[in-house]
């Protein structure tokens, strides 16, 4: 019966782990991290199969051995993956692997020349062996930052129980003078359980992040712990030696159940594990926290590579790190309504509401006075907004320059502890930070949103313009309808005026709506005759426009941006020239490019107002201007790819050229198609 426990137990072990190994293959070991992993999952099923049918024989121990050695070497290159390496873990690593060393060096003597003493030095060596392994898995876990541990918690649990296990079997073994048949049959399974923790915890190595803190101190404590458990139960058993009763099994099997009930009470409770913490903290350190790493993991938190969430979460996250807190709020200074619920960060209390956080609220004033942090509930300040007095802990103002911008009030613990004045000066510290980084991100939205004023002012400001070019458009119609209502002509082109005012009004209309596209709705190839016309066509009534040169060439344009363009620079140039003296579009190619200069006999222009004045908004030498014609022009030509250049002198005129890309003709089948 006993040989078919330890056979399927193993068995299924050796099953267990081979199939993690397998899926570790199957997904790709390509870091070294991985493969590792994988070889440990295989030594391990190699292990327990040897153990099933060949339970007792030597080859079991050197595969033990070689398991140990290669989990000892994942641990390594998951502790080394960190920036720095630290030489006191390297010195435990590098003992326990000669440990191991020592012990294939025992088996193989143990195998040429069997001896007891030579077999209870081998077990003296293998509970070294899994007391510097569970120190290292301590040490591994306890140096892993928080947001990685979610990872490696439940791999790093399965190890442990392995060796555990396998420490109270050896322990036993040793201080017996015999094999624990008991634990020795149901070691397998014992081993097979864990696997379901490896398979939902082990995680890419290259993915874990080490947090170098006080880890020298936690390894000698560990350390400390595991010796003085095993100096303990030899000598309990060399005090019941002489007893008749098995006294050591029984002691250790009563030892370890008051073991095992601590560690279901503390590992679960947030409130014993916090109560541990602040002991340890208090009594064997000379500050509560480790400051380089407090204040690293802060600014990583709030906006370190990796860094997800929006700000005021993770201002409210890093607080509560700091602090063993479970959560927070944030309370935002809005200067227009007063404080605001800014973000809420695993917070399970009442959620204030806008009616009660108000200036006036008694803890808001009192830390917008003070600049102090202060502690909520219980004995500390109370929170008028809070179903019970005890949800708060502490509220953190967040002043800057001078002035309170926002408040952070972080949720109370299990375990609520009066606060300090390391508390006190390691959260006004990072209240400093976080503060910054609020005002700056509160800065950053105030100037959006006058981005977003000024981007629409800028389109109202040339809308404006072109509404009075088309006003002037409109007033000439209504003068002339007075003489020539009775002429067909003159009402059938008054009709086809109105119809394109209209269109462009509407278009104009469209553009001031915030979703708007750009102005430049696409560039294809386009005819210039067509639009050069209709832009003559629309001058040529109150001032004579002539129209030269190839006007059968095509160019990539916006027809409307284009004929926009155009007509602003055609009206300067009226504008410009006296009534007797005409203006001239000539029209040119030089080869990939279409050129449309306007020149003009006006007045013209010195090089200090071409270049300080003439294409600044809102600058304008004529009387009810608004300065925006040339700017649009220019802003217009420059979306289409084109370039304006302006030759003038004083007294002799002006002349705009527009470079346009060239373009090849297109069918009107095509276009249609296209």
């Amino acid at each position: 019966m006993e040989a078919l426990i330890i056979f399927w137990s193993n068995a299924l072990a050796a099953c267990a782990f081979a199939a993690l190994g397998l899926s570790r293959l199957a997904g790709g070991a390509r870091q070294p991290g991985q493969r590792l992993l994988a070889a440990a999952f295989g030594l391990t099923a190699c292990w327990a199969w040897l153990s099933a049918v060949t339970p007792g024989e030597p080859l079991v121990g050197y595969a033990e051995s070689a398991r140990n050695l290669v989990w000892i070497g994942l641990l390594y290159s998951l502790s080394a993956a960190s920036e720095e390496r630290q030489r006191g873990v390297s010195m435990v690593y590098s003992a326990v692997a000669a440990v191991i060393g020592m012990q294939l060096v025992a088996d193989t003597l143990n195998l040429i020349s069997p001896s007891g003493t030579i077999a209870d030095t081998i077990l003296i060596l293998r509970v070294t062996t899994v007391a510097g392994a569970l120190v290292l898995v301590h040490n591994l876990y306890g140096q892993a930052a928080p947001d990685s541990r979610s990872h490696i918690r439940m791999a790093m649990l399965g190890l442990a129980l392995i060796w555990v296990y396998e420490l109270n079997l050896y322990t036993v073994a040793y201080l017996r003078g015999a094999s624990p048949q008991r634990l020795y049959e149901w070691r397998g399974l014992a081993v097979a359980l864990t696997a379901p923790l490896f398979l939902f915890g082990a995680r890419s190595g290259g993915g874990w992040r080490i947090k170098l803190s006080r880890a020298a101190t936690f390894q000698s404590l560990s350390l400390l712990a595991i010796c003085g458990y095993f100096a303990l139960m030899a000598i309990l058993a060399t005090a019941l030696r002489s007893s008749h009763r098995d006294w050591p099994s029984i002691l250790l099997i009563a030892v370890l159940a008051v073991m095992t009930v601590g560690a279901m009470v503390v590992i679960p409770s947030a409130r014993a594990r916090g109560w541990l913490k602040l002991k340890l903290a208090k009594h064997l350190f000379e500050h509560r926290y480790d400051y380089r790493a407090e204040w690293l993991r802060f600014t990583d938190t709030l906006g370190g590579v990796g860094a997800e969430g929006p700000l005021g979460e993770r201002i409210v996250q890093g607080f509560a790190e700091i602090v063993d807190a479970p959560g927070g709020l944030l309370v935002v200074d809005d200067p227009a309504h007063g404080p605001q619920l800014g973000a809420a960060w695993n917070w399970e209390g009442t959620l204030p509401t806008s009616d009660q956080l108000t200036a006036e609220d008694p803890l808001w004033a009192k830390c917008a006075a003070q600049g102090h942090i202060l502690e909520i509930g219980g004995l500390g300040e109370p929170l008028p907004w809070l179903m019970k007095p005890d949800e708060a802990w502490a509220a953190i103002p967040l002043v800057h320059n001078r002035r309170m911008i926002g408040l952070v009030v972080l949720a109370s613990p299990e375990f609520r502890r009066a606060l300090d004045w390391e508390d006190f000066d390691l959260l006004r510290t990072a209240g400093r930070q976080a503060a910054s980084s609020l005002a700056e991100a509160l800065s950053r939205e105030a100037l959006d949103n006058a981005q977003r004023f000024e981007e629409f002012n800028r389109r109202f400001a040339f809308i404006l313009h072109d509404i009075k070019n088309l006003v002037s458009q409109l007033s000439l119609l209504a003068r002339n309808s007075e003489r020539h209502a009775d002429n067909p002509e003159f009402r059938a082109d008054m009709v086809a005026t109105l119809q394109s005012s209209a269109g462009k009004m509407k278009d104009l209309l469209a553009r001031l709506a915030p979703q708007s596209s750009a102005r430049i709705a696409a560039c294809e190839p386009q005819p210039m005759r067509p639009i050069l016309t209709s832009v003559v066509a629309a001058k040529r009534r109150n001032h004579e426009v002539a129209l030269l040169g190839d006007t059968d060439v095509w160019a990539r344009v916006d027809a409307n941006a284009l004929e926009q363009a155009l007509s602003h620079l055609l009206q300067n140039a009226v504008d410009a020239s006296a009534a007797g003296e005409p203006v001239t579009l000539r029209v040119s190619t030089q080869g990939d490019e279409v050129s449309i200069a306007l020149i003009d006999q006006g007045c013209g222009m010195d090089a200090d107002f071409i270049r300080q004045r003439l294409f600044q908004p809102f600058v304008s030498t004529k009387s009810g201007g608004f300065g925006i014609g040339t700017f649009e022009a220019r802003s217009l030509i420059a979306a289409m790819n084109g370039k304006l250049t302006v030759q003038s002198r004083v007294g002799q005129g002006t002349t705009f050229t527009i470079t346009l890309p060239a373009a090849e003709p297109v069918i009107e089948e095509q276009r249609k198609s296209a």
